[in-house]
């Protein structure tokens, strides 16, 4: 699951970020967005809503979305779509 402030909710780390970034060399950056990434093997994958829903995400201030993946569970790579 991918958890992130939804549009329009102050998010610090996003502004903290997107102001750092230009002090260490980088330019062109704009609208950083800071959220988190839940991972998890379970037997029900119907439970997922519900689970975001009461405790892994705040709906009131965050959006969340849902990746199932198949086989062992993992996607691999180094996280730099590798």
């Amino acid at each position: 699951m991918l958890i992130r402030p939804k549009a329009g909710i102050l998010d610090p780390q996003g502004v903290a970020v997107e102001r750092a970034l230009p002090a260490l060399g980088f330019s062109g950056v704009a609208n950083v967005h800071v959220g988190r990434m839940v991972e998890l093997d379970l037997e029900d994958p119907q439970q997922l809503r519900a689970m975001c829903e009461k405790l892994l995400a705040n709906p009131l201030v965050e959006d969340y979305e849902v990746e199932l993946l198949e086989g062992d569970g993992h996607a691999g790579g180094n996280g730099l779509g590798g």
